[in-house]
């Protein structure tokens, strides 16, 4: 079953309208009337996490320049039904489980096929997304801080409206300002295998990324 039935079968049912409608708002202000940033700030270059640089050794095709510029993506609503559909149905197919239990070491990036942590969901999700045609450089893995000040993976998702994200975590798909997560770091647009600060100042925990099944 190709990745475009299974997502359609796999959501049949779900309320997409009213999702639909709080991505489409593209109002950038908070409720106290300020301006908010709708894309998270760059700081320049930074070291990316260990578990991604092993794999990009174990898949140097995904790690590759696509020599697109498509650094924004222009958004449609059938673009954003592709991306709540994969998201949910990833969300749903793959297990939780930390790299420790699964792989027995403390650190491993891997394309899932029934379990695995968060950074292997995000890896599923924007290979599922360029197989329908997004353009890799809008799909940035993305390493924050959760809400417990403990290392976390997510896709952002960088479009003509702003930066949203994709999280295992939650089907619904965010705002990175609405998450509650810190960002520290994520690929460069224009090369996958560099990385960009999204904070001043580096993190302890910007390395290793996953700690549990929480993930």
């Amino acid at each position: 079953m190709n990745i475009k039935t299974a997502v359609g079968a796999a959501l049949l049912g779900i309320f997409w309208s009213s999702s639909m409608a709080f991505a489409l708002d593209t109002a950038s202000k908070g409720p106290s009337g300020q301006t908010r940033e709708i894309s998270a700030r760059e700081f320049g270059s930074t070291l990316p996490p260990i578990g991604f640089v092993q794999f990009c050794v174990s898949n140097p095709e995904d790690c590759k320049s696509k020599g697109g510029k498509t650094f924004k993506l222009a958004m449609s609503p059938e673009r954003w039904n592709l991306i709540y559909q994969v998201n949910a149905y990833v969300n749903g197919k793959i297990a939780p489980i930390s790299d420790q239990d699964l792989y027995g070491e403390p650190e491993r990036w891997a394309y899932p096929t029934d379990a695995g942590d968060c950074e292997d969901y995000l890896l599923l999700k924007k290979r599922s997304l360029q197989e329908l045609g997004f353009p890799p450089e809008a799909l940035l893995i993305t390493v924050v801080l959760d809400e417990k000040n403990e290392g976390h993976a997510v896709l952002t998702v960088s479009t003509d409206g702003g930066d949203f994200i994709l999280d295992n975590r939650r089907n619904e798909v965010l705002r990175w300002r609405d998450t509650d997560y810190t960002f520290l770091k994520r690929q460069s647009h224009t090369d996958p295998v560099q990385w960009v600060a999204l904070v001043k100042q580096p993190s302890p925990n910007s390395g290793f990324v996953s700690g549990g099944t929480k993930h």
